[in-house]
């Protein structure tokens, strides 16, 4: 049964591969003005949230470990 409290919201992507983020996933995120987002690519879609500011990542030095199959292996933690 689909989970009645998700709510669904639309936009379009321009031929510049551009869109425009719906208020509610700019108030659902606190998304400002030079926020950054982050794409997750996962098997099951792809996930949207507000990425950490840059520097704040303690992850983000560790480029080796930015690939598919570490992805899949690191999924559960």
């Amino acid at each position: 049964m689909p989970d009645q409290s998700a709510r669904t919201a639309h936009s379009q992507v321009s031929v510049k591969s551009q869109t425009v983020l719906p208020a509610a996933v700019l108030e659902h995120l606190a998304i400002g003005p030079d926020d950054r987002l982050r794409y997750r690519i996962t098997p099951d879609g792809i996930r949207i949230d507000k990425a950490p500011p840059e520097g704040e990542d303690p992850f983000a030095a560790f480029t080796e470990w930015a690939g598919p199959i570490d992805d899949e292996d690191y999924a559960g933690l």
